[in-house]
């Protein structure tokens, strides 16, 4: 099965799609799509929606794990990041992608044991689920494919 994992922003989207054959998960592909700042919010939306568009088409895979908001303390940001979730399901949706969403403590807890692990223990639980020589970049990048890999754990409990 090859999954498509999101860790929504709006300046900084982060994806990672990997492709899981029994125990086994590999890095297809992860990145991030960026927009720039002091950019109108419409016009940062449609490139994160085109771009993700694209990477669905390029990569094919078969279903979504995206991130759930966290409420920061920050309202302003919350309500852009929420807006680029939406936009992110809007393109799952439109590929005709099940979409699975995790809270940043499912994704802690599937990975790590620990629901308040920290990033750089979440990061080296993807590297190692993934057999990689190093730590995937950016950490947006990263936060995807833990996100993808929360999926393919949890699908099969």
């Amino acid at each position: 099965m090859r999954i498509i994992g999101i860790d929504p922003g709006t300046g900084i989207l982060g994806f990672g799609v990997i492709d899981v054959e029994g125990n086994k998960m590999t890095l297809v592909d992860a990145g991030v799509v960026k927009t720039p700042p002091h950019t109108p919010l419409d016009e940062r939306l449609e490139e994160i929606y085109d771009s993700l568009t694209e990477i669905i088409a390029e990569t094919k895979p078969a279903v979504m794990s995206i991130e759930k908001l966290f409420f920061a303390r920050n309202v302003t940001t919350a309500m852009s990041v929420s807006h680029a979730r939406g936009v992110a399901m809007l393109a799952g949706k439109k590929g005709k992608l099940p979409i699975a969403e995790y809270t940043p403590l499912q994704i802690k807890q599937t990975l790590t044991g620990y629901g308040k692990a920290d990033k750089k223990q979440v990061q080296e639980m993807v590297r190692l689920q993934l057999g990689l020589k190093v730590i995937p970049k950016p950490d947006d990048a990263a936060d995807a494919l833990a996100a993808a890999i929360t999926h393919s754990l949890m699908s099969r409990v």
